[in-house]
């Protein structure tokens, strides 16, 4: 055949079985191939099908059996902080009460006081790690908020460090500013007042410096009000930036429901969520977002209402809420069996959830989150037999190859 008749690839992966996920199954390809050009999907399906390209001047992958899958999604992280909760969980674990621990200065004042004292440098560093680890587990993209510094040189300090890990790193990551997190001690007892500053100063220099793709709130009886919730999100689409929300997690104030009204990204936790909340956000297009790490570790006993969510076909997320408070945890693999065994989640769900649900709670799946002609080459190949058995097991990492944008990475 004549070398104007062949396709050109920059790549093919070959002796591959394909799980390409959709919104009723894995999509499941078996004995196949895929082609990348220009860093995105050109072809993909049987191997037997796989059109003509010329052999000796492209680049081909042996799969040797293995799975492909779109690169996993962390739709849900709070991966730059400073310090660490160690002892606080040490002292909780022996009996001490959440006020004795908040009067040995321990919470989240002690994570804010560390993240506002912590130089750019120690931030990065471990902030890096953290994503480091996440990529070693096939994770091609991640959310990072801020949220710990609480006031604005800090919330700003977070963000910045965000996007140069963006610049710097093979993992793409979506920023999202998270000022309404909780009340700062130099608002104590003025919560209106620091809503005042997260709303006008600290989100107008946020916009400014092009730091958000997005704009958060904890909505929540120890967190901010519905009313607080609703001047943020104003706030956010006055300067036209999306919203998301932590909410339900601990009572039901109806902060789903707002968000929905908003047409919010993703609601987040949502163990308290009642129908009605479900009804609205499947209205809106929502995505309800799962965090079992923090249910986990907190020792939860509530569950987020998956038979609604069923019921209502909201898309279900998964994502590790990577945080030193209540999910010092940067295991995406873990969330999938966790998923799985704590909330019964089948496999195709968690699958789904951390790739096709995970890419929608970004608003990003018309570019990742599944694999399909023109999308971005975000691929992980797995040693695996079917992928069900990434949330059977844990432990063994069964990751062999991250590919992104085309290139392996890891």
């Amino acid at each position: 055949m004549s070398l104007k008749n062949m396709n050109e690839f920059d790549c093919v992966w070959i002796d591959v079985n394909l799980a390409t996920i959709n919104e009723h199954d894995y999509g499941i390809i078996e004995d196949a191939a895929i082609a990348i050009k220009d860093g995105k999907i050109a072809w993909l399906g049987a191997k037997k099908d796989l059109p003509p390209f010329d052999a000796l001047a492209t680049p081909l992958y042996q799969g040797r059996g293995g799975w492909i899958t779109p690169g996993l999604i962390d739709c849900h992280t709070h991966l730059v902080y400073g310090g660490d909760r160690a002892k606080e969980f040490e002292m909780r674990l022996e009996g001490a009460t959440y006020q004795e621990i908040a009067a040995a200065g321990g919470g989240i004042v002690s994570t804010v006081k560390a993240t506002r004292l912590a130089d750019e440098e120690t931030l990065y560093v471990s902030a890096k790690n953290r994503l480091n680890a996440l990529l070693r587990e096939g994770v091609t993209t991640v959310e990072i908020k801020s949220g710990y510094g609480l006031d604005v040189a800090t919330e700003l300090k977070m963000l910045r460090i965000a996007r140069l890990l963006a610049e710097h790193h093979p993992v793409d990551i979506k920023t999202t500013f998270l000022g309404a997190h909780a009340l700062p001690p130099e608002f104590k007892d003025n919560a209106d007042g620091y809503i005042d500053l997260v709303c006008g100063e600290m989100i107008e220099q946020v916009v400014a410096e092009g730091l958000a793709d997005a704009v958060d709130a904890f909505c929540e009886s120890v967190g901010f009000s519905l009313a607080q919730t609703k001047r943020v999100f104003d706030a956010a689409k006055k300067h036209q930036l999306p919203v998301k929300l932590h909410a339900e997690q601990m009572s039901n104030l109806g902060g789903s429901a707002l968000a929905a009204s908003y047409n919010a990204m993703s609601v987040d936790h949502i163990e308290y969520l009642d129908e009605a909340g479900v009804k609205a956000i499947s209205e809106s297009g929502t995505v309800a977002v799962v965090l079992p790490g923090a249910f986990y570790f907190l020792r939860e006993t509530k569950q987020p209402p998956f038979d609604l969510l069923r019921k209502y076909k909201v898309p279900m997320a998964i994502a590790t809420d990577a945080n030193p408070g209540s999910s010092p945890i940067c295991s995406l693999q873990l969330m999938l069996n966790m998923a799985c065994t704590l909330f019964r989640m089948t496999p195709y769900e968690a699958l789904a959830g951390v790739t096709l649900n995970a890419a929608k709670a970004l608003g990003i799946d018309d570019k990742v989150g599944t694999l399909a002609i023109g999308k971005q080459a975000d691929l992980v190949l797995w040693e695996i037999n079917h992928p069900a058995q990434l949330s059977y097991q844990f432990g063994v990492n069964p990751c062999k190859q991250v590919i992104k944008a085309g290139k392996v990475v890891g």
